[in-house]
């Protein structure tokens, strides 16, 4: 009924490091290449936690938004727009908080698990009880199909789709629904109609999902069917309802195996992550000062590549020669540390090179980025607004 639509997001932390890389953008860059794509500055979210002070995000919004660039975001494939800039995103968070219970944002598992990790931060507010239903707003008021995330956030995609089914249910009532539904098959032709009425009893008496794929299959081939007809036969098939929003479903992408400095998880708070745009001399330092085995207290002795930090990077960035090298190397004390880092120094900053060469045109000229943000906004905000239009409807609310 909808086209298929990839639709994510992230706080404006600043500037981006190369764990954000390999555990989002990368995957970002390649669904843009395969699906329309929408990616949002969720800026209302950084204010959850950092509610109290506010002054940052301005500023960090721009240097994410000049790494995601950088990292090779498109603005020719992707729309890049900043959550605030689409009001439309919070009419639909109030709208959909009317009918949300409770118990479904208190048991998201995130919830509890920040409310501990952030035990320095006063999180007992509404918006933060509340941010769920707001990413489940800015997933569902673009109708997408897909959110890459990973397998930490699939409850929030699983409640994003409980709410969507709990709103069709609610409000997916056309005054005359069935009767028009019923005209429209018809309009399908004598054979394709049989096959549909065939398929939507195998779906909803039987609870085949294969006869629902194929009948949505089906549709999506009728070319001549209106809009409205189409989405009427849609709601149909499972169940007398007008779809009004998509249930998304969740893209999972792989987990960064890329370590902070330290070995754990990279991140600025922790002072073990390199930036996206790091210089290269930054980049040798850091990596030559990286903690190793520490077995190896002297350049003769043996290590195990398992218990060195700097292994985790070469599985990132080595190709299988190298790691070979390493592994020999370390197990036989063949080579020191600062040799094994090498390669990994050398690694990062090729890579790196094409985004400062792609950054360095934003640096130049902020306007440029203001320009793509202010076309992706306008581009976000017309589907917003046609979403809303049909959601208003719905609900009473269209007044007209």
């Amino acid at each position: 009924m909808y086209p298929d639509r990839v639709v994510s997001g992230m706080r404006p932390t600043g500037s981006m490091h190369l764990g954000h890389y390999h555990g989002a953008l990368r995957n970002w860059i390649k669904l843009q290449s395969e699906l329309p794509s929408l990616f949002f500055v969720a800026d209302w979210h950084a204010l959850t936690t950092h509610y109290d002070d506010p002054t940052v995000i301005e500023r960090s919004t721009w240097e994410m938004l000049i790494d995601w660039l950088a990292a090779g975001i498109d603005p020719a494939q992707s729309t890049l727009f900043i959550q605030s800039r689409v009001p439309e995103h919070a009419e639909l968070h109030l709208l959909l908080s009317m009918a949300t219970p409770l118990g479904w944002l208190e048991r998201v598992p995130t919830y509890k698990d920040q409310i501990e990790n952030l035990s320095s931060k006063d999180l007992s507010t509404y918006g933060f009880l509340g941010y769920p239903l707001l990413q489940a707003a800015d997933v569902l008021i673009y109708r997408a199909s897909q959110v890459p995330v990973g397998e930490d956030q699939v409850p929030h995609i699983e409640m994003m789709r409980e709410i969507a089914r709990r709103f069709n249910h609610l409000y997916g009532k056309e005054r005359g629904f069935e009767e028009k539904a019923q005209l429209a098959v018809k309009k399908l032709g004598s054979k394709r109609a049989k096959l549909y009425n065939e398929l939507r009893t195998d779906y909803q008496q039987n609870g085949k999902e294969e006869a629902l794929e194929q009948a949505k299959a089906m549709l999506d081939d009728a070319q001549s069917l209106s809009l409205g007809d189409r989405e009427r036969l849609f709601g149909y098939l499972e169940g007398s309802r007008k779809l009004i929003l998509v249930e998304p479903q969740a893209r999972l992408t792989a987990a960064s195996r890329l370590p902070g400095l330290d070995g754990r998880k990279m991140s600025k708070s922790y002072g073990n992550a390199i930036a996206l745009r790091e210089d290269k001399e930054s980049v040798a330092r850091k990596i030559r000062t990286m903690p190793t085995d520490p077995a190896r207290v002297r350049r003769t002795d043996p290590g195990d590549p398992a218990r060195c930090p700097v292994w985790q990077f070469h599985q990132v960035y080595s190709d299988s020669p190298t790691q070979e090298w390493v592994v020999k190397g370390c197990m036989s004390a063949g080579i020191g540390c600062i040799e094994c880092k090498q390669p990994v120094i050398d690694a990062i900053v090729k890579e790196q090179e094409p985004m400062h060469e792609r950054a360095q045109q934003y640096l130049d000229d902020p306007s440029l980025v203001r320009a793509i943000v202010a076309d992706g906004n306008d581009a976000a905000r017309k589907l917003a607004l046609e979403t809303m239009r049909d959601v208003r409807e719905a609900m009473g609310l269209a007044y007209s």
